[in-house]
């Protein structure tokens, strides 16, 4: 099947926020401030330009709360008499003319007296950095299973470690943008976004308004990775401002160092593993404590919490579980939603850890992860029972056969024995991912979809869920098409347009596919049974069909419509975290092959093995596509992508500093997917998004930890952290 919106990308006709011509439309810029902590004493404009000629807007413009809704209010649209980060918004300016905006922007000072700044989660805050209740906690989450102390004190073997990820930036390939408008007391924004009724919710909350007077329409959107979950809120109200202001329309696009400086990044973590087993190896107790830096509001951090701690256990069967995991406030640029959402912190830490214990107890790391994985019957941390049917072993088993784990470790053996500088090594990782919202989110949301008949006999899918690049367009397509019986050019998947579309839920935790395009078909079953099809009508039938039942209803609307239903046999107890924390997860064996040049210590992944169950595979090229594009921000996450920071912000907030991964930094990736159809998803499919992002970074450090002897225990490996460890473990 082509990709729909294939051609309009390739060709270079597709419209991004940038490339939109509005009349009479002005620029928007922000003026940001200097410091991470401290009161805001004075604003002083410059003589060097004409202030008269300006739109300028600060927290005294808002005509409602200033705060942005989320899942706690505690970030302002606009710092009024107090900042808590460097780069945090504070005045924003409008301009016809984009170089006056930026030449405006230079001459605003922000003077701030300012107070000490917590800038390392890592250490107890000092009395005079304090800024929530008594310790500066965003927020706790605990899982108890069984009794952990007890078996670790039985316990034949102990094994403690502890392991550091860094913040990792987006790089998305379109920067964000928002352009915004009032006509007849409606106030429209329309821009680059993932989730376009969290930004009706901004809206509405922030400038007072109820849902007939807001609007907002997504644009073609050039990726996201979670980045473009909740800092669009932030600039859709930006820009909203300024247009109401103004009354005229207005357009914010970041260029990328600002793009880079100020939004979120993946939360740093810190995770302590203390892991007991008996005399066979197997897992008996495991005592996990999980720290995330938040940065200086909220924003995501519980649900990233949330999905870390939960999949910080792993893919293994234990009765015995503690995981303790808080996320800190800081005076850092917040840290918010990334691929993943947590899971690779805590998938890193564990699976780093089971090659340490494989060590410690003088075992292979393949059979200790054997004889540990779950099995059918058996329960997770939180009590989730699995039977799923899928064979977890069967997919390790499959991916160490295509690195052919055993043959390279000998003659990566004999290599690093006889080469002068160069060595190699080859290291896996096995995992899991829960596919949608956790716990009773997706019953908390009760996302909404409608497929609309047309009158010349095609259908049109309503939903608000967004094509950033992953492929919703046509999945949805095909989904709708093959259970209407019709061709997939009789289906029209419209930008979502929240005066159309019903609120379907976010476009997050790898669920568009699973749970929106299920509900697609069940509105697709809903629309057929309302213009009288039987099962078997397929094709010009259906059409017919369709502008018939126009034909006999002259002006009225005909829409299928399907509203989430929980598949029977979850429960889910939000205070206690206990029960089905997923409807359904996918599995997965990565292995890396690694080599590293110790003139420079730069290391390279000079192959890559992907091997997951992902429930049934829609579209072969899009998934493949998932994962290697995954899989290649995992190596730049592991080996690369390095966040330096001063007094809280990101300082190397440049393409230029900021090293990704390029294609000389890629090596092949093999792909394979196994089924085993999910019986809640669109045609049998689970989440597969994030699950690419959880493996590369555990396989490549066990594989550097192979090649050269170290504990590569904290990521990006970047060739002075790699130089770093090498020395440490020569001086041991």
């Amino acid at each position: 099947m082509r990709r729909m919106e294939g051609i309009s990308k390739l060709t270079g006709r597709e419209k991004y926020v940038d490339d939109l011509a509005v009349d009479g439309c002005l620029w928007g810029m922000t003026v940001r401030s200097p410091a991470p902590r401290g009161r805001i004493k004075e604003i002083r404009f410059g003589p060097g330009v004409d202030w008269s000629q300006f739109v300028v807007v600060d927290h005294r413009d808002i005509p409602g709360p200033n705060e942005v809704y989320l899942i706690e209010k505690d970030q302002p649209v606009l710092a009024g008499a107090y900042t808590r980060h460097v780069h945090e918004p504070v005045v924003l300016l409008a301009h016809a003319s984009r170089e006056m905006c930026r030449r405006a922007v230079a001459e605003v000072t922000v003077i701030v007296e300012e107070e000490p700044a917590m800038l390392d989660y890592r250490v107890a805050p000092r009395p005079d950095q304090i800024q929530r209740g008594t310790d500066n906690l965003l927020k706790r989450l605990l899982i108890e299973k069984g009794d952990v102390e007890r078996s670790l004190a039985s316990a034949a073997r102990v094994v403690e470690g502890v392991y550091e990820t860094g913040a990792q930036e987006h790089v998305y390939i379109e920067n964000q943008g928002m352009i915004a408008w009032v006509e007849n007391g409606v106030v429209t924004t329309k821009g680059s976004m993932q989730c376009p009724y969290y930004v009706v919710n901004a809206l509405k909350h922030s400038l007072v308004k109820d849902e007939a007077h807001v609007r907002v329409i997504q644009t073609p959107t050039g990726g996201g990775f979670g980045g473009k979950e909740d800092y669009p809120s932030h600039l859709a109200l930006h820009v909203a401002l300024l247009a109401m202001k103004a009354g005229r329309p207005v357009k914010m696009v970041y260029d990328r160092d600002e793009d880079m400086a100020a939004t979120t990044k993946r939360h740093p973590s810190l995770v302590r593993h203390r892991t007991g087993f008996d005399s066979h190896g197997r897992m008996v107790a495991q005592d996990i404590d999980v720290l995330l830096d938040g940065g200086a509001y909220v924003t995501l951090s519980p649900v990233v919490l949330s999905r870390g701690i939960i999949h910080a256990g792993g893919p293994y069967h234990c009765e015995h579980v503690r995981i303790d995991g808080r996320t800190v406030l800081t005076n850092m640029v917040p840290f918010g939603a990334f691929r993943g959402f947590g899971a690779p912190q805590t998938l890193f830490a564990l699976e780093r850890h089971m090659d340490v214990c494989a060590e410690a107890l003088g075992m292979d790391a393949v059979e200790l992860r054997r004889i540990n994985l779950i099995r059918d019957g058996q329960s997770t941390a939180t009590g989730q029972v699995i039977n799923d049917g899928t064979d977890r072993a069967a997919i390790m088993d499959r991916a160490l056969d295509l690195i052919d784990l055993r043959g390279r470790r000998e003659a990566h053996a004999s290599f690093n024995a006889t080469h002068p500088y160069l060595r190699r090594g080859v290291g896996f990782a096995t995992f899991w991912h829960g596919a949608g919202f956790t716990g009773s989110g997706e019953v908390v949301l009760k996302s909404k979809v409608h497929v609309a008949g047309l009158p010349d006999g095609r259908i049109e899918i309503l939903t608000s869920s967004t094509e950033i690049g992953q492929g919703t367009t046509t999945i949805f397509t095909k989904v709708a098409a093959e259970r209407m019986g019709i061709p997939y050019d009789q289906v029209l998947v419209p930008d979502p347009d929240t005066s159309r579309a019903p609120n379907s839920g976010p476009t997050v935790a790898s669920r568009t596919a699973m749970v929106v395009g299920h509900l697609i078909e069940r509105a697709c079953d809903d629309l057929r049974a309302k213009v009288g099809l039987d099962d078997t009508a397929r094709g010009d039938a259906v059409t017919r069909a369709i502008a018939a039942w126009h034909t006999a209803h002259p002006g009225k609307a005909l829409r299928g419509e399907s509203e989430y239903r929980k598949p029977p046999g979850l429960n889910w107890d939000q205070d206690t975290y206990k029960g089905d924390a997923y409807g359904t997860f996918a599995w997965a064996t990565y292995a890396a092959d690694v080599e590293i040049d110790t003139r420079t210590w730069s290391a390279r992944v000079t192959d890559f093995v992907a091997v997951q169950e992902i429930g049934k595979v829609l579209n072969e090229t899009l998934a493949r596509g998932q994962i290697q594009g995954g899989v290649v921000q995992g190596i730049g996450w592991a080996l690369l992508e390095e966040c330096k920071w001063d007094r809280g912000a990101m300082k190397n907030c440049q393409l230029t500093n900021y090293i990704i991964p390029t294609s000389d930094d890629v090596p092949p990736i093999r792909v394979e997917m196994l089924e085993n159809p999910y019986a809640h998803g669109a045609q049998g499919a689970k989440g597969i998004g994030e699950l690419p992002m959880d493996g590369p970074g555990p396989a490549i450090a066990n594989a550097i930890s192979s090649a050269l002897g170290v504990s590569a225990d904290t990521i990006p490996i970047t060739p002075e952290r790699l130089m770093e460890m090498v020395d440490h473990a020569h001086a041991q």
